[in-house]
């Protein structure tokens, strides 16, 4: 019968020996890999910067965790799996955790967290933006010759009575509504809304101050802005025409731009009924909206299936092939779609749990620095590895959850890792690779 005690737990036999568990092992974390987070963030500099970013209203000689502790404790949390303050009430604890923030003592509770978290404000709101553009425009190794900013919005459900929480009839859901603009894979604004406003709110606002930004570090880049129909507003498009700024955005199918494409659309309804294979045709025409004070070019793209006809259009003032500019150039803003996943998914962007919108919005900006780690450890150190596009999550499953026994004394602490970790070769290439430069 196996003995409840409490010290000593018996399994069944295994080769006639017995088997037997007791918490008797000592220091011991599965999240070895932080040591990973932590050789990133030195060399970015990141928790560093963000610190320097957040005002600290605390008596010093009172103070025993610093911003910066408090800092990385949260971004590295959220970077290993720990969505919720609660988790901290535990893992503060961790040997290995309070090694990768730098201590060798406790760590912060979760009440402390809170605290700190509901003092954010606007000026830090502005602050830790321009730290996302800093952080982007110092990862440039040379000076780009374009540069694609993908704007997107999505809905952040939230299941209380937050601040600004607002019912979307789109999205069936009391949520929020947050602005993301990438460049590629890395993020330059993390922007919490209410959900009763039009997706394209505050993007103008947005991409002038990132335009002013970007141009002050590379006065000859070309900037393109890139949006699904949501964004497709003309105060918006004049103003790129105005600043030389491309750019290719999707357009709501109506009545009038049906009308101008039936050519297109019976060409290939004909085409599909005599051979029975998918047409996929592209047309290019001038077209100017009843809002509009200037006609624009539009890309039509036109699909006849067995499910009948499916047009897709496009307005861009760039040159080229109507065919190329949306296969290659717009449908590629897909990938950014992949990107907000990651941080909701991941990195919990949606955990927008407490009352204060500013809290909200602080949260919103940590699970954004926890994915530019994730990210910079991707890119820097996975680059032409099988593991070049994996998702955070993988990354985190392959280099960060590694059961490790801790040995710590007052000249070193040494990290005993498992000798059956899958992943030796991997790790020691991303320990090479993320060496300061």
């Amino acid at each position: 019968m196996t003995n409840c005690t409490g010290k000593l737990f018996e399994f069944p036999v295994c080769k006639r020996r017995k088997v037997e568990a007791a918490f008797e092992g000592g220091a011991v974390t599965s999240d070895a890999g932080v040591l990973l987070l932590r050789q990133i963030d030195r060399r970015l500099g990141l928790t560093q910067a963000v610190a320097r970013c957040l005002k600290d209203g605390r008596d010093p000689s009172k103070v025993i965790h610093t911003t910066q502790d408090l800092v990385r404790q949260r971004i590295f949390g959220l970077a290993l799996g720990y969505e919720d303050l609660n988790d901290h009430l535990t893992l503060r604890d961790d040997p290995g955790f309070q090694t990768g923030v730098d201590r060798d003592r406790r760590l912060a509770s979760s009440s402390t967290l809170c605290r700190w978290e509901n003092q954010a404000d606007r000026e830090i709101f502005w602050s830790l933006h321009n730290l996302l553009v800093d952080q982007f425009i110092a990862s440039q190794v040379q000076t780009p010759g374009k540069l694609v900013l993908d704007f997107d919005a999505t809905d952040d459900p939230v299941h209380g009575k937050q601040e600004k929480r607002f019912f979307h009839g789109y999205y069936d859901s009391y949520c929020y509504l947050p602005l993301y603009v990438f460049c590629g894979d890395q993020p330059l604004v993390a922007y919490l809304r209410p959900a009763n406003i039009d997706a394209a709110k505050h993007a103008g606002a947005m991409l002038s101050w990132l335009v002013r930004r970007l141009r002050r570090a590379w006065p000859e880049v070309e900037i393109i802005f890139r949006g699904d129909s949501g964004f497709c507003r003309h105060v918006l498009l004049s103003w790129c025409e105005r600043h030389n700024i491309k750019y290719i955005v999707g357009l709501a199918k109506n009545s009038r731009l049906v009308k101008i494409s039936e050519p297109i659309l019976d060409q290939a309804a004909i085409q599909y009924e005599a051979s029975h294979i998918k047409q996929r045709m592209f047309w290019d025409f001038q077209y100017g909206a009843a809002s509009w004070k200037c006609q624009r070019r539009v890309i039509l793209r036109e699909e006849h299936t067995s499910k009948g006809s499916n047009p897709r259009f496009v307005v861009t003032n760039l040159e080229g092939s109507g065919q190329e500019l949306y296969e290659k150039l717009y449908c590629a803003r897909g990938e950014m779609e992949n990107r907000i996943k990651e941080q909701q998914l991941c990195l919990f962007a949606d955990r927008t749990s407490c009352h204060d919108w500013w809290a909200n919005q602080f949260r919103l900006f940590m699970s954004t620095l926890a994915y530019m780690l994730l990210e910079s450890l991707r890119r820097i150190g996975l680059q032409g590895t099988a593991l070049a596009k994996a998702r955070c999550d993988t990354i985190r499953i392959k280099f960060m959850k590694i059961g490790a026994v801790i040995l710590r004394n007052t000249r070193r602490i040494r990290f005993l890792l498992s000798e059956g970790y899958p992943h030796q070769e991997q790790f020691a290439l991303l320990y090479a690779r993320l060496q300061p430069g």
